[in-house]
């Protein structure tokens, strides 16, 4: 498995928490049917009504905000970079003229192009060919979320020839739905920030769930800096909740 189906094996547990709730809530079995979607295609279907979630490596901007609603974080990334080991220092600065390849329309590609308006950015279809094109030396960096860059890196069959370093940006993870249905928004959070006080309380299905993709025994497991910043946005989001009823975890 690598990093990418790391995650989404995570953001399909995330979907099962939110089908188990709402199955509760309605007092029927709710359906789960899993949709492949490339990133240019998750806003437009969810604003045509083609998929009514989507859970992955979301994060929020104002834009996306403007045609569909997010619940709260469930996770933490943010825009890195992957370089070779040898490449010159990645301060802003020294990143003018560099050629990074980002996926286009990303909130990595903007994040990089606020850092450093003099960075050449390569647009790319998908992460595969963000990886490629490092390997074969066509560009100087891969732009992307340090959360898969770090699986990655821990996947890849050479990982001492290259570093994942700086951060341009700090985002945190998101389902999006469609805008103006307070109900359901209502019962996705509820269902995440179940999960994330549960497994912060130590509660075994959900400590279960998490470990199995991001825990010390997991294939590609969290790095102790991920895994501290992941469970400190936890633990503020669910700072500013009411605590989920005990009989409930």
């Amino acid at each position: 498995m690598d990093e990418h189906g790391q995650f989404q094996g995570y953001s399909i547990e995330m979907l099962k928490q939110v089908q188990a709730q709402l199955s509760k809530t309605l007092g029927k079995e709710i359906e789960l049917k899993l949709i492949a979607l490339t990133p240019s295609d998750r806003i437009p279907k969810l604003v045509t009504g083609e998929v009514d979630i989507v859970c992955d490596a979301s994060s929020y901007t104002w834009e996306r905000d403007k045609e569909i609603d997010f619940s709260v974080s469930y996770s933490l990334t943010g825009t890195r970079l992957l370089m070779k080991k040898g490449s010159e220092a990645w301060e802003p600065e020294a990143l003018a003229n560099k050629k990074i390849a980002a996926v286009a329309g990303t909130t990595n590609e903007i994040a990089i192009r606020r850092t450093q308006s003099r960075a050449q950015i390569i647009a790319i279809q998908d992460h595969a060919q963000g990886y490629k094109a490092l390997q074969q030396g066509t560009v100087d960096a891969f732009a992307a979320d340090g959360i898969l860059l770090e699986g990655w890196l821990q996947n890849s069959q050479n990982p001492e020839d290259f570093n994942v370093v700086g951060y341009f940006s700090r985002e945190g993870i998101a389902c999006m739905m469609p805008e103006n249905n307070s109900k359901f928004v209502d019962q996705v959070n509820y269902a995440l920030v179940r999960f994330m006080e549960g497994y912060l309380k130590g509660k075994e299905p959900y400590v279960k769930t998490f470990d199995r993709w991001f825990g010390p025994e997991a294939k590609l497991p969290l790095t102790q800096d991920l895994r501290s910043l992941v469970l400190e946005t936890m633990q503020l989001v669910i700072d500013f909740k009411e605590e989920i009823p005990e009989s409930d975890l």
